[in-house]
């Protein structure tokens, strides 16, 4: 049973991921996202965009497959405890209001990934690959 529900969890997480770093990378461009990084305060701009971007866009994938779940997900927390403290945390809780509600949902969920794992319904399953609590969750 745990191993279904962190298989629910890596999907759900993982589709948002993939949208949001394929917006970023189709529909925004890097550039103009750093442009927008630079205008907002961002610290190094260039660097942010691309790490955003391809973190939120691979990592995702690799969520989707449950590959390097450990690594994908704490790169992934990463992003979104920047994003929290950055763009969003004193915009309130609400998404609606440039809140941080999204980026803490998103966050905390990638973390429990990276400490749990993937499930054996995923690469790093059938790979035999186990982080900290996965081991003993896996087998359910």
């Amino acid at each position: 049973m745990t191993s279904l529900a962190l298989l629910i969890a890596r999907i759900g997480l993982g589709v948002v991921f993939v949208a949001h770093g394929w917006q970023k990378f189709d529909e925004m461009g890097i550039e103009a996202l750093a442009s927008g990084f630079d205008k907002s305060g961002v610290p190094a701009p260039e660097v942010s965009a691309y790490y955003s971007t391809f973190a939120e866009l691979v990592g995702g994938a690799a969520l989707l497959v449950g590959a390097f779940t450990a690594v994908a997900g704490l790169l992934l927390f990463f992003d979104m405890l920047g994003a929290f403290l950055i763009m969003h945390i004193d915009k309130g809780v609400f998404v609606a209001d440039g809140g941080y509600e999204l980026v803490v949902a998103l966050g905390v969920g990638a973390m429990l990934l990276a400490v749990f794992g993937a499930g054996k319904f995923s690469v790093d399953g059938m790979l035999g690959r186990k982080v900290g609590r996965a081991g003993a969750l896996s087998s359910n």
